[in-house]
């Protein structure tokens, strides 16, 4: 049956950045599909949070830690492994957003997102590419962005990790495609989340965005659930390298 090639079931998940927002999100849609699932904050994920994700039914852990530090991507992953014996699919959602215009835009700023959304994009999946490579099995999903192909405003930051995931996503799936391992990318569009407060503060931003979108509203942490489940489940095996764009239609534009 084609429904059961969207399963889950007996597969174990790594979701970054998901005590709460898009990452929650995810992570709740890949447990309604059947996964365990190893929940990921800075320092805690919310009880809430837990328990939402753990009423669904299969079982969920919680591990922290700061993705911008190298040592994070190993440890996080031989937490997952030791946890529940394996890792199959690896959601790269963590990140973060610092805004200026380019001329005042601080190297500290430069270096932290670089690293908290693009080192550990690449740190991560090589640690939980190991383990995939090992059982010839597993999937990745990076969270690229709008500007994963275009430049933005006062964001250039965080514009060059995003058009940098991107391109990583394709240079990992090039090399291990032929090993078993897919490795895709979701770009979502403008989304009520956290890194998205400030322009939805600002009517006159909010009103020029909406008014590009075909669909007219921001999008939901749900939206992005079916091409979470879709890009981590047997359904994707012949999909690599490719960056789905979740946009309500912003690019078409």
């Amino acid at each position: 049956m084609i429904l059961d090639l969207f399963s889950l079931a007996g597969k174990t998940a790594l979701v970054t950045g998901s005590s709460r927002g898009l990452g929650a999100g995810i992570a709740r849609a890949l447990a309604e599909a059947g996964a365990q699932v190893a929940l990921h904050g800075l320092r805690s994920v919310p009880q809430s949070t837990l328990d939402e994700i753990s009423g669904i039914g299969p079982r969920v852990i919680a591990v922290t830690g700061d993705v911008s530090k190298p040592e994070t991507g190993i440890r996080l992953v031989d937490e997952v492994v030791a946890a529940f014996g394996k890792i199959d699919i690896l959601v790269n959602n963590a990140g973060t957003i610092r805004r200026s215009p380019a001329v005042e835009h601080s190297l500290e700023d430069w270096r932290f997102v670089l690293d908290t959304n693009l080192s550990s994009v690449f740190l991560l999946s090589q640690a939980a590419g190991r383990q995939m490579i090992a059982q010839s099995s597993g999937k990745i999903i990076n969270i690229a962005s709008l500007l994963t192909f275009q430049g933005g405003v006062f964001v250039p930051s965080y514009a060059a990790a995003k058009g940098g995931v991107g391109q990583l996503t394709k240079a990992f799936a090039n090399e291990w495609a032929s090993k078993g391992v897919n490795v895709n990318a979701i770009a979502p569009g403008y989304m009520e989340t956290d890194n998205t407060a400030q322009l939805r503060a600002d009517s006159t931003r909010s009103r020029q965005i909406l008014e590009r979108i075909p669909a007219r509203r921001w999008g939901h942490p749900d939206d992005l659930a079916g091409a979470a489940v879709f890009l981590a489940s047997r359904a994707s095996d012949y999909v690599h390298g490719h960056v789905l764009t979740v946009d309500g239609g912003w690019m078409g534009r």
